[in-house]
C-alpha cells in the first residue's frame, strides 16, 4: 500500500486508497454506457458489435492505465461520442467507405497525432491558451456535460418549434434521474463523501423498485470475441490513397485533438492540477490518448479520447492517476459481468452528469467579463459547446474570435504566435468539417 502511496503522490494530493477507489467507480459508472453505445453505432457499418463490445472495453482500459501510470491524472479514456458516429454514418454510410478502411483511417490519423505529441505541439498549444479560455473551456464543458445529462435524464427534449423543450414527466424513467437528482442535491449539501456515486446507487435501485429497470438475466457472461476486427486497420493501410479517404483521416486528426485538448485542460483545471497557467506532464497525458487511439484502431474501434465523466470522479474526490487504473481495471472486469451494467441505464447517470455540470460552472467566477475583449470568445467557448453539441466546436468559436477582439482593444501584441496559428488552425477546421 504505501508503494502505491508513494507512486501516485497520494499523501501530497491530500487523497487516499479509497478515495481514490470510490472516484474510479464513480467515473467508470457515469461512462459505462459507451460499451453497450459504440457497438450499436459502429454497428451500423457493418461491423461485428460483439467484436467492437470487447474492443471498446480492451481500448478503454489501456488508455486508462496509460493515464494513470504514466501522467498521474485522474482521466479516463475511451472511445468518443460523436466521431464514432461520424466513422460510421458519415464516413461508412454517406461515403460508401468499408469499415475495414475507417479504421486504417483511424490508425493512420492516430500515427499522426501521436508524432505531432512526440514534437510537444500540442503541449505548447495548451500552454499557450490565456488562462480566462482555459476557464472558459471548463466551465464550457461543464455546461455541454449538464446539458447531456439532463437530455439522458428525458428533462429536455428536441423541439421542431423551440429546438429543446421540456420533457415529458409522463415518461416514467424520467423520475428515476429526477429521484436520483434530488437526493445528489441533498447528500452534497450535506456534506456526505461520495455523495454522486451513492446518488446513482439509489437511482438504480428506484429503477428496480418501480419496474422501470430490469433485472438483469445473468450476472456472469463470457466476452465476446474480437477476431472480426482485430488487425483489420493493418489490412487496409493501402486504402488510403484518395483525397476523400485523406478527408476522413484529417476529420478523425483535427476532432480528436481539439476535443480531447478541451477536455484535458477543462479537467485538469476542474482538479485544480494547473500549475501557474500550465498543465504538468501533459506530455504523457496527450501521449495516452493518442496511445490508446492508435490501440483502439487496431483493437476495432473508432477515436479513443479524455472522458468529460472523468469530471464525476474528481468531483467525488480523485486526484491522481490511481482513479485512472480503477476505471481501466473496472473496464476489464466489465467484459464478463456485462449482464450487471444492463441496470446502469442513462437515467442512472445523468444526475451525475447535471451536478458536475454545475461544478465546473463554477469557473465562470473566474473569467475576467470586464474586458469585451476576453468576455467575447470565453462567453463564445461556454455558450458553443452546449449548443453545438461539440466541445471542439465551442473551442473554434472562442480561438477564431480571441485575436480579433484583442486587435479591437489594441491588444494585438499580447496575442502569441500559438494563438494566431490556432486561428488559422481552426478555421481549416471549421471549414474541413462543413466540406
Amino acid at each position: 500500500m504505501n508503494i502505491i502511496r508513494k507512486y501516485f503522490d497520494l499523501d501530497k494530493l491530500g487523497t487516499n486508497i479509497k478515495i481514490e477507489f470510490l472516484a474510479g467507480l464513480t467515473t467508470f459508472v457515469s461512462m459505462s454506457y459507451i460499451l453497450f453505445v459504440n457497438p450499436n453505432v459502429l454497428g451500423v457499418s457493418g461491423m461485428d458489435k460483439g467484436a467492437v463490445f470487447t474492443a471498446t472495453a480492451l481500448a478503454s482500459a489501456l488508455g486508462c492505465f496509460i493515464m494513470g501510470l504514466a501522467s498521474n491524472y485522474p482521466i479516463a479514456t475511451a472511445p468518443a461520442l460523436g466521431i464514432n458516429a461520424f466513422f460510421a454514418y458519415t464516413a461508412c454510410l454517406g461515403m460508401h467507405v468499408k469499415w475495414q478502411t475507417a479504421l486504417a483511417a483511424v490508425f493512420v490519423a492516430s500515427f499522426i497525432f501521436i508524432l505531432i505529441t512526440m514534437f510537444k505541439l500540442r503541449e505548447k498549444i495548451i500552454d499557450a491558451i490565456p488562462v480566462d479560455l482555459k476557464h472558459a473551456i471548463s466551465a464550457g464543458i461543464g455546461l455541454f456535460i449538464a446539458f447531456l445529462g439532463l437530455a439522458n435524464a428525458g428533462l429536455v427534449e428536441a423541439s421542431k418549434s423551440t429546438f429543446v423543450t421540456v420533457g415529458s414527466l409522463k415518461n416514467p424513467t424520467v423520475w428515476i434521474a429526477i429521484f436520483g437528482l434530488l437526493v445528489t442535491i441533498v447528500l452534497m449539501i450535506m456534506n456526505v463523501p461520495g455523495a454522486i456515486f451513492i446518488g446513482m446507487v439509489l437511482a438504480a435501485i428506484f429503477g428496480i423498485v418501480t419496474g422501470q429497470i430490469k433485472l438483469p438475466t445473468a450476472v456472469v457472461s463470457s466476452a465476446p470475441s474480437i477476431a472480426p476486427t482485430f488487425g483489420q486497420a493493418f489490412k487496409h493501410i493501402g486504402d488510403i490513397n484518395t483525397m476523400q479517404m485523406w478527408v476522413i483521416v484529417l476529420t478523425f486528426l483535427l476532432v480528436t485533438f481539439f476535443d480531447t485538448t478541451g477536455t484535458l485542460i477543462g479537467l485538469a483545471s476542474q482538479a485544480g492540477l494547473m500549475k501557474d497557467n500550465k498543465m504538468p506532464r501533459v506530455g504523457r497525458a496527450l501521449a495516452a490518448d493518442s496511445g490508446a487511439m492508435m490501440a483502439g484502431s487496431i483493437l476495432g474501434t473508432s477515436p479513443v479520447g479524455a472522458y468529460v465523466e472523468s469530471s464525476a470522479g474528481i468531483a467525488v474526490g480523485g486526484k491522481s492517476g490511481l482513479t485512472a487504473v480503477f476505471v481501466g481495471i473496472f473496464f476489464l472486469i466489465s467484459m464478463i459481468f456485462s449482464p450487471l451494467l444492463s441496470v446502469i441505464t442513462t437515467q442512472v447517470t445523468a444526475p451525475a452528469l447535471i451536478i458536475v455540470g454545475v461544478l465546473m460552472a463554477q469557473n465562470l467566477a473566474k473569467v475576467d467579463w470586464t474586458k469585451l475583449e476576453i468576455a467575447v470568445p470565453a462567453f463564445l467557448i461556454v455558450i458553443g459547446m452546449p449548443l453545438t453539441y461539440s466541445i471542439s466546436d465551442g473551442l473554434s468559436w472562442g480561438m477564431i474570435t480571441y485575436p480579433i477582439t484583442m486587435i479591437a482593444a489594441k491588444r494585438g501584441k499580447e496575442i502569441s504566435p500559438m494563438m494566431w496559428v490556432l486561428f488559422f488552425i481552426f478555421i481549416i477546421f471549421m471549414w474541413v468539417l462543413n466540406a
